[in-house]
Order: structure tokens, then C-alpha cells, then sequence
């Protein structure tokens, strides 16, 4: 018969003074009720005793609790420990307890299991101020906990060791120096709803051959990485969220498994997926959102497979494999992202199936010498290259689409090894296809639709083999074929062909248009100039806007485009057109972008509707000026003849009039350009550039120039700052990378150069960026080891002297 004892704290019929006393009178079964009161007596319960105050939750305080007992019972209790970094709730060896409404205050609650089991139940159970460890379990200790919460620790909030197991539902750790949950040994962790917040380190590390599960579980603000597998460890997570960690989100190291199903991991400091060693993680319907580095890094030989999984809005690369790890990913969607969607280098093998890339800078960019496998795959809208295979890449691409590409559609660099099948490449800013020198790739029924150069770009001395393929609607020509080239073409379909001198092009059962390609392609002059393809006026306007200083050049031209416009709207209105001469002078020293500026202002031209073609001839005086009598009229009208429709650029035109007067053949080549300027007033535009103070010389040669060139456009030498960005482009376009010291040497560099007529400008930095590329040539030929950095890298060092 279970008995009810009572502890009043003071001496009364039927009551006992102490719980240490009632304890000593208690026989296992009976219960305890404690009046209200704080009790320091450290308590020993060696009794299968149920303990509970006589008056409410919390009314009563005691010291610290040892259990020995087989079946203990705490309720609604306030347990003081002595000291926050020793025990304040004990159980030993063999012992069962159950705590209800129980809360800790200044040590933690301990478990250990030495040379028999124990067991611990927690229920609605709070630790406050513990240190070292708020939970610890030890040994072969079975435990449960519900609604348990476990805040302000100065070290771990929740220890796991030896063969441990703890099972917990609503659980709350919060706010702890060290990491939030650590599991050791072979110990298992099963959470379910709970919550991690505010842990200083990991908030969840699993290490040894431990093991965790966590379903619909939270892990907000941690320090370091949300969680962590290392060792032989095994993870399981279900619909978990992770939140803004302080490294990584998910960290999988050694030989440890990670599987995540239906999880998000957003805000993240470094990567949201680490895996490195021998490790293996499968992500299943997560979304990874916001990454600090790239959002999936693999390394060693981790492998890695991610299904239907969203990578949103990362800094760097979507997926980054190096070193010689694995990565499969299948139905996975890749958005947004500063870097590359899908970037494999050194050894790394990416095997993809039905995943879509999209608003990246390149698509997919493969450097590893592992073969790649894309199936069925969608590249959309990348700021740069769709796919790109670098030298000693290896690829296969089957059932791929590339779509509006800022440059081309697929590059496929020297010596890789490339199959692409069934691929579609629409609309981009650049060529389709580009095969570069020394590539020899294998395609096959690849379509290209829309692009705005040319179809398929095979570079000088390229090849390959090209079999049904489909190219319509390009700017430039569908296919052009380098010098040396030797591409074999077998049923294809091309618009039209160019081809450079000692090209050997072979064609098979192709058309183009609707003629049968004879089947070797003839050589042609590839710099004779074709029609410029229509462009919008807005896009020219911007490309103008990027370019690098000009301010007042940029200003006059933006101003003599709304002039031409105005003067559009009134021809088709009817009304006469005001007085409007479209030749220009150019005055500036080399290298401040004259030829590019002009080659600009033909393709506004024909935007406007102004030139047929729009195409840019660029001539000095020794195409326009014959060496013997009757030879310069007919060469200055060949030269202009050839810019029809278009703009004749005469760089250096000063010098067709001698700077000290005298019989020239130059004034011949005047006369003849101001008749067929006269002659074909509505269909040629001519630019004369040179030197500012030179320029004056020239228009006053003869009264048709001064009539017909009424406006100058001053091209202002660059500053120092315009300089160093020319520079960074040049760097970016051939993949280097300028340090932040670098750029402020460079700086420096361009400040201290003399400035003079004939200061070289853009054609400067250009020659400068050429000297640095050669300058850490050889300083990288000279490291004993040198990585992918210093390959990129443009150091101080490599600076030019004065």
C-alpha cells in the first residue's frame, strides 16, 4: 500500500522536517509532497519515490538531486545547483527518473551509464545558465524529452557520448557559447519540431559513427555551420529549415553521410552544401537560397547528388566541383547567381539529367579532365557563355537548350573533348557555336536559331566533325571557317558561308538557302565587310553608354542621334529636312577610341534608317593615295565605293596635306573624295581622325571639306582611373583578375606616364595588360606549384617599369 509523506519544513504531526528525512521514512511506491519553501539539502533519492510540491509548479526549491533508484519521479520542482559547471539533476548506473515541470537553474542535468542502463524521461523540463553543458548523456542511457528547453549556456547545450539515445519533440536550445546539440560515440539523436537558435558554434555536430535524424526541425543563427557530419557520422534530415549560419549550413567531412529531404538552408555566410573527404550527401526537394560562396561545394572525393532541388540567389558558383569529387544532380533548377550555375574543375565528373540554369553569368563552364554528362538540359538567359568546355575538358551534352546567351551559345575551347547531340542554341549576343583552335568536337543534330553573329564560328586551325545540323537566322554569316580549319559538315542546313584564306572546310549532302554546298568551301577575304544586322536603337545607345570615358563625345553623339531622328520624323511627315551634314571629324590622340566610336556610329546610322548597310571601312593614306599620276583618283573611288552604304574612316587624314605645301598626290585624293561625297550625298558617311591640332590643316585643304565636315568631336585623352578600367576589362575578357594592390599600382603607374601629343591612351593600357600577362607568365613558370589563383592573378609584381 503506497503511502502519501509529507515535508513542511517544520516539526508537526505526520510531517518531516527535510526531504533527506522523509526519504529515509519512504518505502519505494510512496509519494512526497514538499510545502512551499526553498530546501538546500543536496537530495539522494535511492527510493522508487514519486516527489512533488504540495502547492503548485515551482513553489518549491531544492538543491542538487542524485537518483539511484530504479523508478523516480520529479514533478514540478525547482532544482539550484552549487556550481553551473557541475551536475545539478544526477542519475547513475542503473537508475530511471521521469522529470515533469521541472526547472534548472546553475548546473545541468547529467546522465551516465557506466555498467548498467539508465533512463530519463523529460517532460515540459527548463535549464537556465548551465555551463560547460546544459544535457549530458553518457554511456548506455536511453532518453526521452518533450517540450524541453535549454537556454544561456556557456558551452554545449545538449551533449551526446558513448551509446547514448535521445529522442526529443519540442525542443528548444537557445542561446549557448558553444554548439547547440553534439552527438559522439555511437550515440543517436532523434528530433522532431524542434529548435536550435543562437548557437555560438555548430548547431548541430555529429561526429565518430554517431547518428542524428531530424524532421521539421529549425536551426536559426548558429556560428559556424548549421550542421556538421564528420567522422563515419550519419545524418537524417526531414523538412528542416536552416537559417543565416556563420559559415556553412550543411557541412558533411571524412567519410560521413548527409541526407536532407524537402529541407531549406538560406543566408548562408559560406557555402549551403560542403562536402569534402570521402563524404556523401543526397539532397532531395531542397532549396538553397542566398549562399555567401557557392551555394554546393564539393571536394576530395565526396560525392554528391542532388534531386529536384532549387539553388537561388547565390555570390558565387550554383554548384562547384574541384579536386576529384562527384556531383549527379537530376530535375534541379539553378537561378540567379553571380557566378556559373554548374562549374566542374581539376578531376570532378558532374553527371546532370533534366535540370534548368538560368539568369547566371556563364551556364555551365567544364574544366575538369572527368568526362561530364548533360542530358535534357536548359540554359537560360546566362550574362556570358551558355556552356563553355576549357582546354582539356570533357564533355558530353545531350538534348540541351541554350537560350539568349549575353555572349555565345556553346564555346568549346582547345583539346577538349566534346559530343553534343540534339541540342537547340536560341537568340545570344554572340556566335552559337564557337569551336576554338585545336578543338575537334563531335555534334550532331544541333539547331541554331537567332543569334547575333554567326551560326557556327569555327576558329583558325579547328575541326570536327558536324552532322545535321540547322542554322537559321543569324547576324553574321551562319558559318565562318578560320584559317586552317578543316571541319567536316555532313547534311546540314546553312543560310550562308564565310571562310578565310587556307580554310579546308568539307561538306557533305549540305544546302545553303536552297543550293546544294559544293564539298569543299572557297576561301574568302573575311575582312571585306558585311551588312551590319539589325540592331535596336536603345541596345546601341547603351552599348555607347558603357564605354569607358568619352563623356563629351558620348554627349555630341547622343545629340546627333535625337537631330537624325527629328529629321526622320519630318521626312515621313513631308516637311523639308533642316541642313544636316552626317561626316564627322574626329579629333584625338591614338588609343581614346576613335575607330571604335565610329564603327558605333554606322550601326546608329542604319538603326535610324539612315545607311542601307551600316558597315565600317577603315582606311589611312595608303589606300587612298597612289604612288604615280592617274593612279590616287581611282583608288580614293575604290575606297569610297567600298564604304557604300556605310562609313569610310580615314585614320590620320592629315597627313593627305603636307605639312609644308609642295605637289602631292594627297590633294588628288582630296578632290576625289569631296566629288563622291557630293556624288553620293544619301549613302556614304565619312569620318576624318587624327590629331587635334593636325585636323585644322586638313578641313582647310580645300573648301568641298570645310562645307561638308562642320562638326568635331573632341576625343579627351583618358585619366588614370579610365585607364586602370580599360585594363580591367582587357583582364576580364582574357579571364585574369586584377588584386585590389595591383589596381592601385596600376593606378599610379598611369599617373606618373608624361602626357603628350601622342600619348597612347586605350592602345596604352591594352599594350600595358599585354606586358602583365607576360610578366606573370614568367613569374608563374617559376613557382615550383602553381594553383588555379595564381594562374588568374595579375600581382604588383607583374606591373610594368617606368
Amino acid at each position: 500500500m503506497t503511502r502519501v509523506l509529507t515535508v513542511s519544513g517544520a516539526r508537526g504531526r505526520g510531517t518531516h522536517r527535510s526531504i533527506t528525512e522523509a526519504l529515509r521514512a519512504a518505502a519505494p511506491g510512496d509519494t512526497i509532497t514538499v510545502a512551499p519553501g526553498r530546501y538546500p539539502e543536496e537530495v539522494h533519492v535511492d527510493q522508487d519515490v514519486h516527489l512533488r510540491p504540495e502547492h503548485g509548479t515551482g513553489s518549491v526549491e531544492v538543491g542538487p538531486v542524485t537518483l539511484t533508484a530504479a523508478a523516480v519521479t520529479l514533478t514540478g520542482l525547482v532544482v539550484r545547483g552549487l556550481d553551473p559547471s557541475r551536475p545539478a539533476v544526477s542519475v547513475l548506473d542503473g537508475a530511471g527518473a521521469v522529470l515533469d515541470h521541472v526547472e534548472v537553474h546553475n548546473g545541468r542535468i547529467e546522465a551516465r551509464a557506466v555498467n548498467d542502463v539508465a533512463a530519463l524521461v523529460l517532460r515540459d523540463v527548463a535549464v537556465h545558465g548551465a555551463a560547460g553543458t546544459a544535457l549530458h548523456l553518457a554511456g548506455d542511457v536511453k532518453a526521452e524529452g518533450h517540450d524541453v528547453r535549454l537556454d544561456t549556456v556557456a558551452g554545449v547545450g545538449i551533449v551526446l557520448s558513448g551509446a547514448a539515445q535521445l529522442a526529443a519533440t519540442r525542443l528548444l536550445v537557445r542561446a549557448t557559447d558553444g554548439s547547440g546539440i553534439r552527438v559522439r560515440g555511437t550515440a543517436r539523436l532523434t528530433l522532431t519540431d524542434c529548435r536550435i537558435d543562437r548557437a555560438g558554434r555548430n548547431g548541430l555536430l555529429v561526429e565518430d559513427a554517431a547518428a542524428a535524424v531530424a524532421e521539421e526541425t529549425r536551426i536559426d543563427t548558429s556560428g559556424a555551420a548549421a550542421v556538421q557530419a564528420s567522422g563515419a557520422a550519419r545524418v537524417r534530415l526531414t523538412d528542416c529549415r536552416i537559417t543565416a549560419p556563420g559559415a556553412s549550413g550543411l557541412v558533411v567531412a571524412d567519410d560521413a553521410e548527409l541526407t536532407a529531404t524537402g529541407c531549406t538552408v538560406r543566408d548562408t555566410v559560406a557555402n549551403a552544401l560542403l562536402a569534402v573527404g570521402a563524404a556523401r550527401a543526397v539532397l532531395d526537394g531542397c532549396r538553397l537560397t542566398a549562399a555567401g560562396f557557392s551555394a554546393v561545394h564539393t571536394a576530395g572525393t565526396a560525392d554528391v547528388h542532388l534531386t529536384g532541388c532549387r539553388v537561388l540567389r547565390g555570390a558565387e558558383h550554383g554548384v562547384h566541383a574541384v579536386e576529384q569529387s562527384r556531383v549527379t544532380l537530376t530535375d534541379c533548377d539553378l537561378r540567379e547567381l553571380a557566378m556559373t550555375g554548374l562549374h566542374a574543375g581539376d578531376r570532378a565528373s558532374l553527371t546532370v539529367a533534366g535540370c534548368t540554369v538560368a539568369d547566371v553569368a556563364t551556364g555551365i563552364r567544364i574544366a575538369s579532365s572527368a568526362p561530364a554528362d548533360l542530358r535534357q538540359c536548359a540554359v537560360l538567359r546566362p550574362r556570358e557563355v551558355g556552356v563553355e568546355v576549357v582546354a582539356g575538358g570533357s564533355l558530353t551534352l545531350a538534348g540541351g537548350r541554350v537560350s539568349d546567351a549575353g555572349a555565345a551559345g556553346i564555346v568549346i575551347d582547345t583539346a577538349a573533348a566534346v559530343r553534343v547531340s540534339a541540342t537547340d542554341i536560341t537568340g545570344g549576343g554572340g556566335s552559337g557555336l564557337v569551336t576554338w583552335t585545336g578543338a575537334r568536337p563531335q555534334i550532331d543534330g544541333l539547331r541554331v536559331d537567332g543569334v547575333a553573329k554567326n551560326g557556327i564560328y569555327v576558329a583558325p586551325g579547328a575541326g570536327g566533325q558536324y552532322t545535321r545540323c540547322d542554322v537559321i537566322g543569324t547576324g553574321f554569316a551562319g558559318l565562318h571557317v578560320g584559317a586552317g580549319a578543316d571541319p567536316a559538315f555532313e547534311h546540314c542546313r546553312i543560310p550562308d558561308t564565310s571562310a578565310e584564306p587556307g580554310s579546308q572546310a568539307t561538306f557533305t549532302q549540305c544546302t545553303a538557302g536552297d543550293a546544294l554546298l559544293a564539298p569543299a568551301l572557297p576561301s574568302a577575304d573575311a575582312a571585306a565587310g558585311g551588312d551590319v544586322p539589325d540592331e535596336s536603337l536603345d541596345d546601341l545607345l547603351g552599348e555607347l553608354a558603357e564605354l569607358v570615358g568619352l563623356d563629351r563625345v558620348k554627349r555630341d553623339v547622343s545629340t546627333l542621334v535625337k537631330l537624325m531622328q527629328t529629321v526622320r520624323r519630318r521626312e515621313e511627315a513631308g516637311l523639308p529636312a533642316p541642313p544636316l551634314s552626317r561626316h564627322l571629324v574626329f579629333a584625338g590622340n591614338p588609343g581614346t577610341g576613335k575607330t571604335t566610336v565610329a564603327r558605333l556610329y554606322g550601326r546608329l546610322l542604319k538603326a535610324l534608317g539612315l545607311l542601307r548597310r551600316g558597315h565600317l571601312i577603315e582606311v589611312d593614306r595608303s589606300a587612298l593615295v597612289g604612288e604615280y599620276v592617274g593612279h590616287t583618283g581611282p583608288k580614293t573611288a575604290a575606297a569610297v565605293t567600298s564604304a557604300l552604304g556605310g562609313v569610310l574612316f580615314i585614320d590620320e587624314a592629315y597627313s593627305l596635306v603636307p605639312r609644308f605645301g609642295g605637289n602631292d598626290f594627297g590633294q588628288e585624293a582630296i578632290a576625289t573624295l569631296v566629288k563622291m561625297m557630293e556624288d553620293h550625298r544619301d549613302d556614304v558617311v565619312i569620318i576624318a581622325a587624327g590629331y587635334p591640332g593636325e585636323m585644322d590643316r586638313f578641313i582647310g585643304a580645300n573648301p568641298g571639306l570645310a562645307s561638308r565636315f562642320t562638326r568635331t568631336l573632341h576625343f579627351d585623352d583618358y585619366d588614370s582611373a579610365e585607364l586602370v578600367s580599360i585594363v580591367e576589362h582587357q583582364a576580364a575578357g582574357h579571364r585574369y583578375e586584377l588584386t585590389d594592390v595591383s589596381r592601385a599600382g596600376l593606378a599610379d603607374y598611369f599617373t606618373a606616364l608624361p602626357r603628350g601629343e601622342g600619348f597612347g591612351n586605350g592602345r596604352l593600357a591594352r599594350q600595358v595588360f599585354q606586358e602583365m600577362t607576360e610578366r606573370q607568365a614568367q613569374r608563374v613558370a617559376e613557382l615550383p606549384a602553381a594553383t588555379g589563383d595564381d594562374l588568374v592573378l595579375l600581382a604588383p609584381e607583374d606591373l610594368p617599369t617606368r
